[in-house]
């Protein structure tokens, strides 16, 4: 199967070029795209951007650059629209890929193990249309959650919920949310069933495999490049000085 990588990032963001900012002396998005780089089951490598900083530091890690148009780089915009842009850029080159890794600039917990772990799930599983890391987050599960009511009162988010619910985080059902580090996708279904699938990441489509990691850190804020870089410094301590492969 063809296997391809696609980096995405912008350059409009609250935290100014957070994608290439300082990190243990590589930008952020070093740390993703070195991972797809290093990946065995990865052929081509691509990034989407539209900021120029971005493609040529991509680029120096062997990716291809696309210019995203301004009007899918806004805050608005929507990732699937990138990723689709993306794939019709790659066919005006060359052969469209079976199985599409998304990796995302601005999160560097990514390991070249972990892609191939879920493109080799992908590939012995064909009904898959989609393999994503999750992390499990029992602190911030669902049945914990409330919502304000129209007399500005505390109510359960979840509706019809029966029963007594534990305040034990340990007691609950495990809860897994969904990591921005990267998600390998399956193109048949990006190009024909990008609207149909699980929300809220429809694009995803609707028979999605899992794979468990410990943390996933996005880095939004500066306190997040913080803690990716305590992250580098006990997962990838070869990194933490500098050199090295993910």
């Amino acid at each position: 199967m063809k296997v391809y990588a696609l980096l995405t990032g912008r350059g409009n963001n609250t935290l100014k070029d957070k994608n290439i900012l300082d990190c243990l002396g590589h930008p952020v998005l070093y740390y993703p795209a070195n991972a797809a780089l290093n990946a065995k089951t990865v052929e081509k490598l691509f990034c989407s951007s539209d900021d120029d900083k971005i493609l040529a530091e991509a680029q120096k890690l062997g990716h291809t650059p696309i210019k995203r148009p301004a009007e899918l780089a806004k805050p608005s915009s929507q990732h699937v629209d990138c990723i689709l842009h993306a794939l019709g850029e790659i066919e005006k080159n060359c052969e469209l890929p079976d199985i599409l890794v998304v990796t995302l600039a601005n999160n560097v917990t990514v390991k070249s193990e972990w892609i191939d772990d879920c493109v080799k799930m992908m590939e012995n599983n064909p009904e898959l249309t989609a393999v994503v890391p999750v992390y499990e987050d029992n602190d911030h599960h669902p049945l914990r959650a409330k919502t304000v009511d129209e007399n500005g009162l505390l109510q359960m988010y979840e509706k019809g919920i029966t029963g007594k619910v534990s305040t034990n985080r340990q007691d609950l059902p495990k809860c897994y949310f969904l990591s921005h580090n990267f998600w390998a996708l399956r193109v048949e279904n990006l190009l024909n069933n990008a609207s149909d699938g699980q929300q809220p990441w429809a694009f995803m489509g609707n028979n999605i495999g899992y794979y468990e990691i410990d943390e996933s850190i996005d880095i939004h804020k500066e306190v997040d490049l913080l803690l990716a870089k305590e992250w580098i410094k006990t997962n990838m301590p070869a990194n933490s000085a500098g050199g090295g492969q993910l």
